[in-house]
């Protein structure tokens, strides 16, 4: 699994006219699944970004979680974070999980991370066009890889 987390002061999701979902201070995460993903991956991400530690403390310090902050999560799924750019110009997504794998996957991350946290997770639509909108804070962006925890 692979992961984008951005410390925002607001995001949301529109899809058509109609806002899916949206949040005020916490992390917005985008997430994209390939075959090769487990329910072992789900439990390290959830718990890696449950306890990352990139909000101020009292010192302006980046030492405080979403845990201590009590801040708001909202997940999109997005399986351009698979793209593999090797050869030419157009990316390849072959590498992306398909819905039978992938959507149980996503929906498992969001109650793993709901759970992590002990509040709801907001989301978007698990393959719908949509319109992420955020107000990045820092700015703040981490990118994780399940793959490369080591």
């Amino acid at each position: 699994m692979r992961s984008v987390i951005q410390r925002v002061a607001r995001a949301s999701v529109t899809i058509g006219s109609q806002c899916k979902a949206s949040i005020g201070q916490g992390l917005l995460v985008l997430v994209g699944i390939e075959e090769a993903d487990n329910e072992e991956d789900v439990g390290w991400l959830s718990k890696k970004i449950a306890g990352l530690r990139i909000f101020d403390d009292g010192n302006g310090v980046m030492n405080r979680s979403i845990l201590d902050t009590g801040g708001d999560i909202l997940v999109v799924s997005q399986f351009t974070l698979m793209a593999s750019y090797r050869k030419g110009n157009r990316p390849s997504y072959i590498r992306a999980a398909g819905h039978g794998t992938a959507i149980p996957l996503y929906e498992s991350f969001c109650r793993s991370l709901s759970a992590a946290t002990g509040k709801p997770v907001q989301t978007g639509e698990f393959g719908a066009d949509m319109k992420v909108e955020l107000l990045n804070d820092g700015p703040v962006t981490i990118c994780m890889d399940t793959k490369n925890r080591e």
